[in-house]
């Protein structure tokens, strides 16, 4: 019997590496929790301070200054240290920050404290980022098969305890302190025990000719073509993504005039959706290819939150919220699959794809902040489908090179 296209599992998998897979999974998840867990008490964070779209456009702006940074950083100190050691020092700078811009908000009410915990948690959450995605990348080759979205789907998973805790949180009127201080120990706590599982860190090769060891190959990276448009496809996909985390909670309560709960409610939808693509579509993607699908994703996506916008009542808008989802689910992880494609080269590639893409996340909070500002919010989030759909001219560069793409047919044929 044939296996399903794609499928690409070895006769059998060492536990060294079953255990890495679900350390990954973990510290996905846990990233995933810390992050949404300031998002889903925006709404809260931006009335104790008394902040108006575009003063809260620019606050998160440190979120998103912090992890552009930590992304020109990362490969590096991931090159250099590994990935379990980059992963634990990036989640316990990020939990620091959590804590600090939870009290900040609630208790100081100081603006610039709350940016300062907010760079932190981007710095750290961003660093964190591109270890923990090198070491996916990994273990989905010592796996044999499609496992990269599955892992971002634990980080959407994450996302949705993060959504559904915030939720509770502001329905029973918790401070965003408390709450966000005990998110960044659960984060931190989980994260170090997960580490313990990754794989043995290998030194990084030796020049041919001097015997030195070479560097993380990031500045020719940035020559690369190739690496360049899958970053900017993903800079695309990232935003779509971004405004959601950013805006879906208060576009839902000022745009559609819900409560903060409801509101709350509406970005849990958002990350549920998310999961769910994540979790299926390395279905999808084993049996038609990255190209099909992520044409597909997009489009569907741009439909979604149109729909998001424009659809009334708010049931009907959540409808939108779940294509949104599902649509733009599989565009980060495909993408630094592709990117890492070719392990030796894995970190610097994939630091250079999330550097260009985390821009979104950089120019996505003020930009929707100041269109806000003169439109609303709720209005203001069409400006995504004005973005994704030129975007599907750049989907062919994700496939994978002609090499891995023969070695499947023959495996598959062989099977």
């Amino acid at each position: 019997m044939k296996r399903s296209a794609g499928t690409l599992r070895p006769p059998s998998v060492p536990r060294q590496v079953v255990a890495a897979r679900a350390g990954v999974a973990v510290v996905f998840g846990l990233n995933g929790l810390a992050v949404a867990s300031w998002f889903a008490r925006v709404p809260a964070a931006r009335d104790a301070l008394g902040l108006t779209p575009g003063g809260l456009g620019a606050l998160l702006l440190a979120l998103s200054a912090g992890a552009v940074l930590a992304l020109s950083t990362a490969g590096a100190l991931t090159h250099r240290l590994g990935t379990a050691r980059t992963v634990a020092g990036g989640t316990g700078l990020a939990a620091l920050g959590l804590a600090l811009a939870g009290v900040a908000a609630s208790d100081w009410r100081a603006v610039p404290a709350v940016a300062v915990g907010l760079f932190a948690l981007g710095y750290g959450s961003g660093t964190c980022d591109v270890a923990m995605n090198v070491e996916a990348a990994v273990v989905e080759r010592r796996l044999g098969r499609t496992v990269m979205p599955r892992f971002h789907a634990a980080w959407s998973l994450g996302t949705v305890a993060g959504a559904a805790a915030g939720a509770a949180s502001a329905r029973l009127g918790a401070a965003t302190g408390p709450h966000l201080g005990l998110a960044a120990a659960v984060t931190l706590g989980g994260t170090l025990l997960a580490v313990r599982a990754f794989l043995p860190a290998s030194a990084p090769p030796a020049d041919a000719t001097t015997g030195s060891r070479r560097g993380s190959g990031a500045l020719a990276a940035w020559r690369e073509p190739r690496t360049l448009l899958i970053g900017l496809l993903v800079l695309v996909m990232a935003f779509a993504e971004g405004t959601a985390n950013d805006w879906l909670a208060v576009a839902f309560v000022d745009g559609h005039r819900v409560t903060e709960a409801l509101g709350a409610l509406a970005f849990g939808v958002f990350v549920a959706a998310m999961t769910v693509g994540r979790t299926t579509g390395t279905i999808a993607l084993d049996r038609w290819g990255r190209v099909p699908v992520l044409l597909g994703g997009t489009m569907l996506a741009a439909i979604g939150a149109t729909t998001t916008v424009l659809a009334d009542p708010w049931p009907l808008a959540l409808a939108g919220v779940v294509l949104w989802g599902l649509g733009a689910s599989l565009g980060f992880p495909v993408g630094i699959s592709a990117a890492a494609d070719e392990e030796e080269r894995a970190a610097a590639r994939v630091s250079v794809v999330s550097m260009i893409g985390y821009t979104a996340f950089l120019a996505g909070p003020p930009l929707v902040g100041l269109l806000g500002d003169r439109v609303g919010i709720l209005r203001a989030l069409l400006v995504v489908p004005l973005v994704l759909l030129p975007a599907l001219v750049l989907v062919p560069v994700a496939r994978p090179p002609a090499d891995r793409t023969e070695a499947r047919r023959r495996r598959l044929g062989d099977a």
